[in-house]
């Protein structure tokens, strides 16, 4: 029971670490707030509010020091961490701590997963969209290694190389690895409309056959077709399943959760042994070190033709470093990223119910006469199922943090302050804070399909999953994802390909950390013409 003493103690009293002085207590402060609705926001300030009128940024607001804290080394950042997975989660984790700092939206806080596999869990926290944008800015912010947070996994994983997900984009590399990674993209881009038909016509098939018998949860389905259809829409020749086998998926999912135990919670019960488990140590790479070297085999044979191309190219990257990116390219990136997109594209589906879906069904069918294949330029002439593609995009992005180290001193304004940030801080934004912000979307919190049609196009530049703007482009010299317009294209092909064969469906959601899981409990074909 050391768990809770330490929770209830920090509870209680914290050690502020630009004061080293003992501060009110949670509950104390609480209550103050309670009495005085402006006491909260007076504290929050007070480290900055004597020189608020002496020091203004260049849009003329009141330059702060940053509020919050980070408590007792090694206690709070343990405090915070159960806060964050068990006891609040994160969306609650971050907006307790933006009340009981008066509405402030650019904070001291520790992240997760904290000791011991972290070393420093102490971040400048950017909960809006203004102080957001401050990490898509490469100029400002520098990636090398913080894909992850505040931990970097093992090397071992990736064949002893650095991916170019860890690269900062000044660093040399990341302009050869990007440039080979854009023209994959590229070149493959007109495969993806006929491998993804594959792909769901072996989801939505086994979806109907199992329907019989009871409801068919998608993520398993999505889970194992949606490998067959990454690696074949970015390489070609056979799919893993057929390479591999069954397992392949498994040796997939195992080499990704090895990575990324430190961040995974719900799924080992009790919570106390899953803490104890997933976020006091690192798991060894020699766990999936023989499902690696399989993974690897195999697509060094499925790229072989990519990799011939980049050798005749002179890309600057030896083979064996190219070919260890392309597997964390195809795993980590595409296919982690569809194995959480899709679910939660399903789920703002299901709950939308059957008006939207008439008015998909309409649209898809006016745009894609019965014969006709569903292509990637048909879906562009689709305005409603490019918007609810969009908007859940902005409502769940597929990796919901960003993370960054300051390449300088900084001014990062809120909407509201603006705030002192050091060189060499490690910077930290909640992106789904950031895109459901009430001062840049209405309804900012509420799933509007028609969001994006027409004029509120204009609002794209505020879609940021990407790690940049929705209406930019990827380059060599920026980190936002290569594969953008792939996974655009792919959740418009679901949404299309999903009513042209149903006129509407049902399904159950039950919300989780990473990905919602989804149920279907009825899908109902679309009437013959």
């Amino acid at each position: 029971m050391y768990v809770p003493l330490f929770y209830i103690m920090q509870k209680s009293w914290s050690l502020s670490k630009t004061s080293y002085s003992l501060e009110l207590s949670i509950a104390f402060g609480d209550r103050l707030a309670l009495a005085h609705p402006a006491m909260t926001s007076k504290v929050a300030n007070s480290s900055g509010s004597d020189n608020a009128d002496a020091k203004l940024s260049p849009s003329g607001l009141p330059v702060r020091e940053v509020p919050g804290g980070y408590g007792v080394p090694f206690l709070s950042p343990l405090r915070d961490r159960l806060d964050y997975y068990y006891f609040q989660g994160a969306e609650e984790y971050f907006r307790s701590r933006i009340a009981r700092n008066g509405g402030a939206t650019v904070l001291r806080v520790n992240m997760p997963p904290g000791p011991f596999i972290t070393a420093d869990s102490r971040v400048v926290a950017f909960l809006d969209a203004r102080s957001f944008s401050v990490l898509l800015d490469d100029a400002k912010v520098d990636k090398t290694d913080t894909l992850d947070g505040t931990f970097m996994p093992s090397l071992a994983l990736f064949g002893g190389y650095r991916p170019l997900a860890f690269l900062d984009a000044a660093d040399p590399r990341h302009a050869a690895l990007k440039r080979v990674m854009i023209s994959l993209a590229a070149a493959r881009m007109h495969h993806v409309a006929p491998v993804f038909r594959i792909a769901f016509g072996a989801v939505f098939d086994a979806a109907d056959a199992g329907l019989g018998d009871g409801p068919v949860q998608f993520n398993k389905l999505n889970e194992h077709h949606m490998f067959d259809f990454t690696c074949s829409a970015l390489f070609g020749g056979t799919p893993p399943s057929k390479a591999m086998g069954d397992g392949a998926v498994t040796k997939a999912i195992k080499w990704l959760g090895v990575q990324l135990h430190p961040l995974a919670s719900k799924i080992i019960k009790p919570w106390l042994l899953e803490d104890l488990l997933l976020h006091t140590f690192r798991l060894p790479p020699l766990l999936v070190r023989r499902d690696y070297a399989d993974l690897t085999a195999y697509f060094a044979e499925a790229a072989a033709g990519f990799l011939n191309d980049a050798d005749k190219a002179q890309s600057g990257i030896s083979r064996d470093e190219l070919l260890h990116n392309l597997v964390f390219t195809a795993i980590f990136n595409a296919y982690g990223g569809f194995k959480i997109f899709l679910p939660h594209v399903i789920k703002w589906l299901a709950r939308a119910g059957p008006a939207l879906h008439a008015r998909l069904a309409s649209e898809v069918r006016a745009a894609v006469p019965n014969g006709s294949d569903i292509t990637v330029s048909a879906v562009d002439k689709m305005p409603l199922v490019k918007s609810v593609v969009w908007e859940a995009l902005r409502m769940n992005p597929p990796v919901e943090f960003q993370y960054g180290r300051a390449r300088q001193d900084l001014v990062v304004e809120s909407h509201a302050a603006a705030y002192q940030v050091r060189k060499g801080e490690m910077l930290f934004g909640y992106q789904p804070l950031a895109t459901r912000d009430e001062r840049v979307f209405k309804q900012a919190g509420e799933f509007v399909p028609d969001r994006f049609v027409g004029g509120e196009g204009r609002l794209l530049g505020n879609v940021v999953w990407s790690n940049g703007p929705e209406n930019s482009e990827p380059a060599e010299g920026n980190k936002q994802c290569p594969g953008k317009d792939m996974v655009v294209a792919v959740g418009r092909l679901m949404v299309a390909e999903l009513f042209r064969r149903y006129d509407t469906f049902t399904a159950d959601v039950k919300e989780m950390p990473l990905e919602p899981v989804v149920t279907f409990t009825s899908l109902t074909r679309a009437k013959a013409e």
